[in-house]
């Protein structure tokens, strides 16, 4: 369905812009199974930034109004959101990969099992456990669902149902998925669950699907306490940072480096080397779904394929654990190696390890954040309305 290509997304979004108005604010919510033609399917594409957030909303923009264009363009808005709201509160990331790491590590409960391997005996479950292992990817519609039911009528943790998620889907991401989690379980938005019923499921299925016996109250969960939201931290100078001789080492949070780059300008370095490193097994202490690293794979060789150096040399496939990038800073005698920013996740733990790795060998680890993130996650302090507010000014700052 996916192909791990920065073309194919392009591709996926010059056929779904003339969708983007009245047809998906129309026809959206409603899931008609792996076939369905009315949502985008750039989700994979825009978690790789293989295309990013403001292709996306630029080429829309360029057919509709934002009046027309409105849901559409608040759908891609919600990721940077999720994104900007953990950035300000990664303990919240931590916690959740701690307790993930330990729930695997014991017998997991009584269902779990049979939950992800599609034998829960709700019809409906079993089929969107089975669709997400067989081709990496649910409707948002659905995503909720599966979550409601998991969390208040079968009775499991939501983290070992956002784990099962993160492993399987191609677009999943810490932030979209571990907030969407907490929020069907009333842990985001305190006291505020999300309940599917059979009539909404009915409904918005066309029929294919009404489960009976589902919970019909969700009382929300609880948790202790996090420590207060810190404020987002001011991007890098990258020019005062970077040395002489400095490498561009790309990962699966961000690879599309001509974008990345562009708006440094004339502060934009001549780069000596360039790389991609890649590892989707860090997604999760359990086993990663052969097509979540088939395509984080091919996303990466894609990358590489288009990412040249001074010389025009591609750029080098690289593992993802810290050796291989000081190996490759060494060999090419780099004093600097310049990263997209990664969000608080799996990629940001990696290059947390590298930093003081690469400090050893007097190589810098220096960050470039893209503008639409500047722009964006400080407004993702509170919820999602306010932030919603700041849609029409971001998009006139774009």
């Amino acid at each position: 369905m996916f192909i791990p290509a920065r073309d194919a997304g392009l591709d996926a979004l010059h056929e779904f812009v003339p969708h983007a108005g009245a047809d998906y604010r129309r026809d959206r919510n409603h899931d008609q199974g792996p076939s369905r033609t009315n949502v985008s399917g750039l989700s994979p594409y825009i978690r790789h930034r293989l295309v990013t957030e403001q292709e996306v909303v630029d080429a829309v923009l360029e057919r509709h109004s934002p009046q027309a264009a409105e849901k559409f363009v608040q759908e891609v808005f919600w990721r940077t959101y999720w994104k900007g709201w953990l950035e300000q509160r990664p303990e919240v990331w931590r916690r959740y990969r701690r307790e993930v790491r330990m729930m695997l590590g014991d017998d997991l409960p009584a269902g779990c099992t049979d939950a992800v391997s599609g034998r829960s005996g709700i019809e409906a479950m079993d089929a969107w456990a089975r669709e997400l292992v067989e081709t990496g990817y649910l409707h948002n519609h659905v995503r909720m669902w599966f979550a409601s039911i998991w969390v208040f009528t079968l009775g499991l943790p939501w983290q070992l149902g956002a784990d099962f998620f993160h492993r399987n889907l191609l677009d999943g991401d810490a932030a979209s998925n571990t907030l969407s989690w907490r929020w069907v379980a009333g842990l985001q938005t305190r006291g505020k669950t999300y309940l599917a019923t059979t009539e909404n499921i009915a409904r918005y299925t066309d029929g294919r699907f009404a489960p009976t016996g589902l919970a019909t109250t969700a009382r929300p969960l609880d948790e202790e306490p996090f420590p207060p939201a810190a404020p987002v931290t001011p991007a890098e100078d990258v020019a005062a940072a970077v040395g002489s001789h400095v490498g561009l080492l790309l990962h699966e949070e961000d690879l599309e480096p001509v974008s990345l780059l562009a708006p440094l300008g004339r502060a934009a370095p001549s780069l000596t080397a360039t790389a991609v490193s890649a590892d989707a097994e860090s997604r999760s202490p359990g086993a990663v779904s052969p097509l979540v690293e088939k395509f984080t794979a091919g996303a990466a060789a894609d990358a590489a394929a288009r990412t040249v150096d001074a010389d025009g040399r591609a750029a080098t496939l690289l593992g993802g654990g810290p050796g291989p990038v000081v190996d490759w800073a060494i060999e090419e005698r780099l004093d600097t190696v310049l990263v997209p920013v990664a969000p608080v996740g799996p990629v940001q733990e990696r290059l947390d390890t590298l930093r003081p790795v690469l400090a050893e060998h007097d190589v810098a680890l220096v960050t470039v954040r893209r503008p639409w993130d500047s722009r964006a996650w400080p407004h993702a302090s509170r919820g999602f309305f306010p932030f919603r507010k700041q849609i029409p000014r971001l998009l006139r700052a774009r």
